[in-house]
């Protein structure tokens, strides 16, 4: 017999990928073991659904999550954040895959390669995060699955699928998505396909956001195995974007290309359970101009600004879980990650010294290479008692080759100077990083649910914060995930992130969580040698977009999330009415410079009414976000006024068909995104001139979408 512990493990591990029926579970928090605390979000089965239909962007999912935002970037690559830590401080999983961006602009993050309409689960970790589920980061964790497999209820084949249109009207967006499978009892092939396409979207008032439109297409292929222990999958896939604007950096996407391949085992055994993962991931990037920033011009590969980027992501992951006793289970895990990144810019004819007549080679060969191991012991001591404790290594490994610019001179560009220093440094780099984990959870009463502990975090600088080298005002401004337009240069002696946090959760709920149920979690972060920027002391400039260097900082963050629901009434003819909400907070510093830290969120909250009559649902939603006036100085970061925006959404389940109906912005509100950064592509389109302004939001946008399964 499987002790207690394990048994459960192992069986939710199947339950996950041997599904038989689609999950129905609303946005709900970890209820069994401390690898999901308190403080854990997981999103699935049909509010998932309903939120798909209003976005093409996977990150955009996240928004429900109390202290969760995201980060403008293109269309469907948003940037997700997490109490004040993004991009590369979170660890973002996509069906277990650690992928790099590989740009310099980070336009294609991780959660881009997944379309929403292939998520099966979203799970969200902040601060306290298991060691078993996040290393190399310092903010969180996000785990997003794709829809389980689905194997025969009986004899004989078995033919499922779906598929589904919407529209939505701001940048007349179209999404489209098509799955289908063929089962037996031990055998199942599936196939996902997704494509959306949108133009410029428009905010509050009719004024068009230039550099926002985008087109993706996603395809995958699984074929699975249901063995006698467990389940093992092959997935591979393709994905295309042609296009993709970006508002708030100095170049656009004109191509993403990535094949992958994935392997996984999922297994339950009189021991415990195993999980094991393997994949290959293949990139190829290209940057230049869309015609909003290039005149109206259509650009070719030999104009404007032609960039490329080769990337491969080559990973394990293997996690036991072994039942020591009843009340004792231990999670033993080891992963490798192996990165390869070439970054260069081919030169353009009559554009010398500035781009011409060499190949500029930004990142040359580099590599990123991260061995992980860990040990997590989870103890049940009594009905109210039971704790986490566990400890993790990530030893990371860097280098990179020899650079060069368009051309070897100075002067303006100082691109012999720049690189002739770079190169005589000694590249390679070693990180050895230890992060720790300890969790209490307390159960008083049935009503009442207490977590509390400390997590010491580490995360190794990238490649880009590293490696990028040149000090030239055009070549530096295309280090630029941040949005800000500005110039990065890298540094070779960046040390790691070490993040030190506390929180504390309460949740008090009624006996059966039915009714009522409100969570609040208040948080504190210190971080020795925080990566943010200093003002490069060769800067020639300091107007609107200085340039920066990298730099190790201390720093603080602190907040609380705060969430809530509550079953109002319940009739027979008019159905159910409920309440939910949510309310987040946090406070970045620079305690060196005691400058503000950027991207981080204000105060903000969203409050719902929702209605439910048999077959048909209804959501009120109203989000209000207060001003922002702390912002990083050192970046120019611009501050943004308050805001409230309300919208409503609809859907009606018809059999196997389901139709969508919302709006967004209903009041068609103008208003600058706190996290959007600047609106760069307005700003060239009027001359360079000027002040430059925050990137608006969408204004109004009705989405309306139908899908159906069989």
């Amino acid at each position: 017999m499987l002790a207690a512990p394990a048994q459960a493990a192992a069986e939710q591990a199947l339950q996950d990928i041997v599904v038989y029926g689609e999950r129905t579970a609303p946005v709900g928090t970890g209820k069994g073991g401390l690898d999901s605390p308190l403080a854990s979000f997981t999103l699935t089965g049909q509010p998932l659904a309903e939120r798909a239909v209003a976005t093409s962007d996977t990150a955009g999912l996240l928004n429900a999550v109390p202290g969760v935002t995201t980060a403008a970037g293109g269309g469907v690559s948003s940037l997700p954040v997490i109490r004040g830590f993004s991009d590369d401080q979170i660890n973002v999983l996509t069906a277990g895959m650690a992928i790099t961006s590989a740009c310099g602009n980070h336009m294609n993050p991780p959660l881009s390669y997944i379309d929403p309409s292939n998520v099966g689960s979203v799970e969200v970790l902040a601060g306290l995060v298991p060691v078993s589920k996040g290393g190399d980061s310092i903010g969180g964790t996000i785990i997003v699955e794709p829809r389980a497999p689905r194997f025969a209820t009986g004899p004989g084949i078995e033919i499922h699928g779906g598929a589904g249109i919407v529209y939505r009207s701001n940048g007349n967006g179209v999404a489209a998505n098509l799955n289908a499978s063929v089962a037996n009892k031990d055998w199942a092939l599936d196939y996902d396909g997704s494509w959306t396409k949108a133009s410029n979207y428009e905010a509050g008032g009719g004024r068009v956001v230039r550099s926002t439109l985008y087109e993706a297409l996603n395809h995958t292929l699984r074929l699975s195995r249901r063995l006698d222990n467990g389940v093992a999958t092959l997935t591979g896939g393709i994905q295309n974007i042609p296009y993709q604007g970006f508002p708030n950096v100095r170049m656009d996407m004109l191509g993403n290309h990535v094949g992958f391949l994935n392997a996984r085992y999922q297994g339950a055994f009189d021991w415990g359970a195993l999980d094991a993962r393997a994949y290959y991931q293949h990139t190829e990037h290209y940057m230049n101009f869309l015609a909003d920033k290039y005149g109206g011009r259509i650009v070719t590969s030999t104009t404007g600004m032609p960039m490329y980027t080769r990337g491969d992501d080559i990973g394990w992951a293997v996690k036991a879980e072994f039942a020591l006793t009843k009340t004792d289970l231990l999670r033993l895990g080891n992963e490798f990650r192996h990165t390869t990144l070439d970054d260069w810019w081919p030169p353009v004819a009559g554009m010398y010294p500035g781009m011409c007549c060499n190949t500029f080679w930004n990142i040359n060969g580099g590599r990123r290479d991260r061995l992980s191991t860990f040990a997590e012991w989870e103890k049940t001591w009594s009905k109210e008692w039971s704790t986490l404790l566990g400890i993790r290594n990530d030893t990371v490994w860097m280098d990179t080759g020899n650079v060069q610019g368009y051309s070897a001179v100075n002067g303006m560009v100082n691109y012999l100077r720049d690189s002739t220093a770079f190169n005589a440094l000694d590249h390679a780099k070693t990180d050895i990083n230890f992060d720790l984990t300890a969790l209490a959870r307390w159960k008083p009463t049935e009503l009442v649910d207490t977590e509390f502990g400390y997590a010491r975090k580490t995360r190794s600088p990238n490649l880009y914060e590293r490696y990028a080298w040149s000090t030239g005002t055009m070549a530096s401004r295309m280090i630029s995930w941040a949005g800000d337009a500005n110039g990065y240069v890298g540094n070779v002696n960046l040390k790691p992130e070490v993040a030190h946090i506390a929180s504390f959760t309460l949740g008090l709920h009624d006996a059966a969580r039915r009714d009522w149920e409100l969570k609040v979690t208040p948080w504190y972060s210190y971080v020795e040698n925080y990566i943010d920027a200093d003002r490069h002391p060769q800067q020639l400039s300091t107007g609107a977009f200085p340039l920066l260097r990298f730099a190790n900082h201390d720093a603080e963050l602190w907040g609380f999330d705060a969430s809530a629901r509550a079953r109002l009434w319940t009739n027979e003819t008019w159905g159910s009415f409920a309440v939910t909400g949510s309310l987040a907070y946090a406070h970045g510093e620079n305690l060196d410079t005691r400058d503000g830290l950027y991207r981080i969120m204000p105060l903000n909250g969203r409050i719902a009414l929702e209605h439910g009559l048999g077959a048909w649902s209804n959501a009120l939603e109203l989000q209000l976000v207060s001003e922002k006036t702390r912002v990083s100085n050192t970046r120019n970061e611009p501050t943004t006024p308050g805001y409230a925006l309300l919208a409503y959404r609809t859907g009606y389940q018809w059999g196997a068909i389901r139709f969508d109906l919302g709006v967004e912005n209903i009041f068609d509100q103008r208003y600058a995104l706190p996290l959007g950064g600047v609106d760069f592509a307005d700003y060239k389109a009027g001359g360079s001139v000027g002040t430059i302004s925050a990137l608006p939001g969408p204004g109004r946008t009705i989405y309306a979408g139908v899908s159906m399964k069989f």
